[in-house]
């Protein structure tokens, strides 16, 4: 593992009177497989938001590899999610409408690959993650282990150094949920990439390096799973 892909130092989030992060302060290296625990309403999702630029922090700072996220413009932000980060949502967040195969290609083509290449690209992820025979299908069709095989799909195509992954088992029975997880560390640990994953599930964090445990806004504690 590399030194320092992802530095956070005295994160601050309000929402109104809720005080969701109060001066969190952790650093995650590159090619290391988090898992940022706690209870529901600990702030989990607000820090990961935060870590990947979705949300802005009210005070402190986010580093990734050297740049700092809040001198970035949003035009600047959106390329650096989009070309450098990968999400994996609870509920997959398909696009209802399109394919399995054009909900995967469906960044590519954003950040402008030809529909073609985008399309090989796409199928030949859904091929690894054991997921071609849905490529033509949409996502009312598929179960919820399909759903989460082709989000990770969308969130590996592009080459992405970091991927975020918001309770990617929490709409799942167990089996399910373990089938996801399998998939999701190994092909991190394969691409040498970056995995952050919240999660209130001791069995989900088990899967990872290490884990960070929020309370309250806070960090509880710093842990090694293996």
């Amino acid at each position: 593992m590399n030194d320092g892909i992802i530095d956070a130092k005295g994160l601050v989030k309000d929402f109104g009177t809720t005080k969701a992060l109060r001066g969190v302060t952790l650093t995650i290296r590159g090619g290391e497989m988090v898992a940022i625990a706690g209870p529901s309403g600990a702030g989990k999702s607000t820090l990961l938001y935060c870590l990947s630029g979705i949300l802005q922090p009210d005070w402190g700072t986010v580093t990734f590899a050297g740049r700092r996220l809040e001198t970035l413009g949003e035009a600047d932000r959106a390329a650096l999610r989009r070309r450098e980060f990968g999400f994996v949502f609870q509920f997959g967040q398909l696009v209802s409408e399109l394919r399995a195969v054009d909900n995967v290609a469906l960044p590519l083509v954003i950040d402008g690959v030809r529909r073609v290449e985008a399309t090989h690209r796409a199928l030949d992820w859904l091929e690894r993650l054991g997921a071609a025979d849905v490529a033509r299908e949409t996502p009312d069709e598929l179960s919820g282990g399909e759903v989460q095989r082709v989000a990770i799909a969308r969130a590996l195509v592009t080459g992405p150094r970091v991927v975020f992954a918001d309770e990617p088992t929490g709409a799942l029975d167990s089996i399910a949920g373990d089938e996801v997880m399998t998939v999701l560390t190994e092909h991190a640990r394969a691409q040498g990439i970056t995995l952050v994953v919240v999660t209130h599930e001791p069995r989900v964090a088990a899967y990872m390096h290490r884990e960070i445990v929020v309370r309250d806004g806070t960090v509880a504690s710093r842990e090694a799973v293996r």
